[in-house]
């Protein structure tokens, strides 16, 4: 396996195939399988894993840098893909923290062997995901990957009311439901419905005790990783708002290198953020978890804010082209302002400023 600045290097080859590819798995329905062969073939799905299991160390303290480039290079391909291989991460990500060294390896050995991960939690209402006696019963919605991701970590209800994480195996092109995932952007994260219903529970893998899945501060600090791929949302969008001034020869004018010097900000303001985001959750994820939560979740609205700016600032310069389906500006705004739309964001912000508000440090001592 190749060390973490390689893989780095490896990720941001791809980026620029997958970034080709996009425009044509843009429908509903699709799934970019040949851009996962490719995370596949440059060894991305087994990079999150420790080198001793062989994978990069992707996952490790130490590499933060390295995962946040890497979800940016693939994120600036294409935001679906991003969120697919996030989900994947995080996935790896849980099995490594909680897992016993049974479920490690095993689980390690599939995601060397090709297996596609993803965390699932989110749940219809009724028919939520239970475990009470052999067989699994209910069902995820929002799934990204729904009949493509074959190790899913769902969270199942348990009868005293905690829940359970676990990888349950699956096959592809089985028990998924895309009817209802007609979405604005991030068509081809094949988004939808998995139905449990009758799987047996010893062919899943527990992973860590009930509820260990809602710990702080791993479990909102996670968020990082999601405003990574953002990021590299992001920096499609200026890179294509920069690109047509240059075709249309209007980088001239100092409205428009002003809106563009604007876009430029937004972008460093988020990757600025999600650096500060990643390390402050690796080296402190155990000492402090209130700071590092309202860091991350600081960190959430501000690259929300960059996204919003970076499109309006694109579409104001660009004008109508950008709205025409021809145009790259078109389905990179519509794929980053629905990935944007992440849960609870006032919540987010509203649980920052009251650790800032009740914080003893004065201001610029809150963070590094």
């Amino acid at each position: 396996m190749l060390p973490p600045p390689a893989i780095v290097r490896a990720a941001e080859a791809a980026a620029a195939v997958f970034a080709e590819r996009a425009p044509r798995h843009d429908r509903h329905g699709a799934f970019p399988r040949e851009d996962i062969d490719g995370l596949r073939e440059a060894g991305l799905l087994a990079a999150p894993l420790p080198v001793a299991l062989g994978g990069a160390g992707l996952c490790e303290a130490g590499s933060a840098d390295a995962l946040a480039a890497v979800l940016a290079a693939v994120g600036r391909g294409s935001l679906a893909l991003g969120r697919l291989y996030e989900g994947h991460v995080n996935a790896l990500a849980l099995v490594l923290r909680y897992g016993s060294d049974d479920a490690r390896d095993a689980l390690a050995r599939d995601a060397r062997d090709g297996h596609l991960f993803g965390v699932w939690n989110t749940e219809p209402d009724p028919g939520g995901l239970t475990l009470d006696g052999p067989e699994l019963a209910g069902a995820k919605s929002l799934a990204s990957g729904a009949g493509h991701v074959t190790r899913p970590l769902v969270t199942a209800r348990l009868p005293d009311g905690r829940r359970q994480m676990l990888v349950v195996p699956l096959e592809r092109g089985t028990r998924a439901d895309l009817a209802d995932w007609r979405a604005h952007g991030m068509r081809a994260s094949a988004t939808g419905t998995v139905d449990f219903s009758g799987l047996r529970a010893a062919d899943a893998h527990a992973v860590g005790e009930p509820d260990a899945y809602f710990r702080q501060p791993f479990f909102s600090a996670g968020a990082w990783r999601f405003l990574a791929v953002q990021l590299g949302g992001i920096e499609a969008v200026v890179e294509a708002h920069r690109a047509h001034l240059r075709a249309t020869g209007r980088g001239g004018d100092p409205h428009q290198r002003a809106r563009l010097g604007q876009a430029a900000q937004a972008a460093e303001t988020a990757r600025l953020f999600v650096r500060g985001a990643a390390r402050i959750a690796a080296a402190e994820a155990d000492e402090d978890p209130e700071r590092v939560v309202a860091y991350v979740n600081l960190a959430r609205g501000a690259v929300e804010r960059a996204g919003l700016d970076a499109i309006a600032l694109a579409q104001r310069s660009v004008g109508l082209q950008g709205f025409l389906e021809t145009h790259p500006l078109e389905r990179l705004i519509r794929d980053l302002a629905t990935y944007l739309r992440q849960p609870g964001p006032d919540y987010a912000l509203d649980r920052a400023a009251a650790y800032v508000h009740d914080a003893g440090a004065p201001v610029h001592r809150l963070w590094p």
